[in-house]
C-alpha cells in the first residue's frame, strides 16, 4: 500500500471512513486527478499528464470492481457501464491528448460525485448510513484512497 507516513490523520480518516465514505474519497481523488492531468497537459506536460490520468484510470477501475451486484444487479449494471465508458474517455484522453475527451469524464465524475453527497445526505437523514462493514468489502477502496489522496495536490 502506498502511504504518506507524514500523515497519520489521512490513514486514520480513509481507515475509519464508513463504504459511503470512502466511495466519496474516490470520487474525489478521480476529480483530482483528472483536474491535475488537464493542467499537465495545458501545460505540454504530458508525463505528469500521463501519471495523473493513470491515478484517475485507476480509481475508476476500483469504483467499478467494488459494486455490489448481489444487492442492486441493475443498479450496478449501469454504473458498470458508465465506469466502462469514463474509463474508456480517461484512456483515450491520455492516448490523444485530447483535453474535450477529458472534459468530459471529468464532468461525469463531478456529477457522480455530487449525486453520491446526495444520497449520503439522504441516507444520513433517514439513518440508514453503514456503520460497519465486512474488511474484504473495503479493503480495496482503502487503499485506493489512501494512494490517492496521499500525494498533495
Amino acid at each position: 500500500m502506498s502511504e504518506n507516513p507524514a500523515n497519520p490523520y489521512l490513514r486514520t480518516k480513509v481507515m475509519t471512513a464508513s463504504p459511503e465514505e470512502l466511495r466519496l474519497m474516490l470520487y474525489e481523488g478521480a476529480i483530482k486527478f483528472c483536474r491535475q492531468g488537464r493542467d499537465a497537459m495545458a501545460k505540454q506536460d504530458f508525463e505528469a499528464g500521463y501519471n495523473s490520468l493513470m491515478r484517475a484510470q485507476k480509481i475508476v477501475l476500483e469504483l467499478s470492481t467494488s459494486l455490489d451486484h448481489a444487492a442492486a444487479p441493475d443498479l450496478c449494471t449501469r454504473l458498470g457501464a458508465l465506469y466502462t465508458y469514463i474509463y474508456k474517455l480517461l484512456v483515450d484522453a491520455n492516448m490523444s491528448h485530447e483535453t474535450t475527451t477529458l472534459d468530459e469524464a471529468l464532468e461525469l465524475l463531478e456529477y457522480e460525485a455530487e449525486t453520491w453527497k446526495l444520497l449520503m445526505q439522504r441516507l444520513a437523514e433517514e439513518g440508514g448510513l453503514s456503520t460497519d462493514a465486512p474488511i474484504n468489502k473495503v479493503a480495496g477502496a482503502q487503499q485506493t484512497a489512501m494512494s490517492s489522496l496521499s500525494i498533495s495536490g
